[in-house]
């Protein structure tokens, strides 16, 4: 199994690449790039489907034979407005040209030519809280199950107040069994405000076969390809996290663990 805990490998250009063969997985893809006001970057999503999320900043994007404008309006992820993202099918070119200095999500996971290129956000996405106590957490929703934009990508941001607890109470989606549960791959985007801090993330089955407790930092990412995955943000530090799901099918069915299935 390889490492769940990827640290960036850069400050500039390409500093996440995270690609089904690297994580030993079959479904989904995850690069970040961090660039400079008036930087490019262009690349073909060749068998993949691809969201385009701007964490921060703004960028002038054209993808699919179209020009999308300028992109973004957040220069810090914090600030919790909605994201501009764009979707681009599989078989298709994006190019992109900064306007301020950008963090970009690449999200990855297989296409199948069932959607066209479009804007996703920031109309129709609302931050909506979920939870309650110490597990409120509150939801960008960008490309999940009801959002009809896609082939195989489930996308969402969330922002975890410091404190609490998020993706809990715990959970799997690791077998392909709908309606009951559906097998998801997913990555983890972390962020910390301030971004000195830490986070904790657990990724573990019912029978500790996998059992690895992870402190996260600012710009970690934590792939997850089975078990249950909680995450919790300590006391004064807020923590946002950008998932990235998908498997054979595009629905979210999952299982609690045994000792939290009482809290559902």
């Amino acid at each position: 199994m390889p490492d769940l805990l990827k640290r960036p490998f850069g400050t500039h250009g390409k500093v996440h690449q995270i690609t089904p063969e690297s994580a030993g997985w079959r479904y989904v893809g995850f690069d970040l790039i961090r660039l400079r006001a008036g930087e490019s970057w262009a690349e073909s999503t060749g068998e993949a489907e691809v969201i385009l999320v701007m964490v921060e900043g703004k960028a002038r994007i054209h993808a699919a034979g179209q020009d999308w404008g300028e992109l973004g309006q957040r220069m810090n992820v914090f600030e919790k407005t909605p994201p501009h993202c764009l979707y681009v099918p599989n078989g298709q070119d994006w190019s992109l040209e900064t306007t301020t200095e950008a963090t970009i999500a690449i999200c990855k996971a297989p296409g199948r030519g069932g959607h066209p290129a479009r804007r996703i956000g920031p109309d129709g996405i609302t931050l909506t809280p979920r939870g309650e106590g110490s597990n409120t957490r509150h939801i960008n929703n960008i490309a999940m199950e009801a959002e009809d934009y896609c082939d195989s990508l489930l996308v969402t941001e969330v922002f975890t107040p410091a404190g609490n607890w998020s993706s809990y109470p715990s959970h799997r989606h690791d077998e392909d069994d709908f309606p009951r549960i559906t097998y998801l791959e997913e990555t983890y985007y972390h962020r910390l405000n301030p971004a000195n801090g830490f986070g904790i993330q657990r990724v573990y089955t019912d029978d500790l076969s996998l059992n690895e407790t992870m402190a996260v930092h600012d710009g970690d990412v934590v792939c997850v390809p089975r078990g249950h995955h909680p995450c919790g943000a300590p006391h004064g530090f807020e923590m946002y996290y950008l998932n990235v799901m998908a498997g054979p099918r595009r629905n979210w069915r999952f299982v609690p663990a045994p000792e939290v299935e009482h809290l559902m």
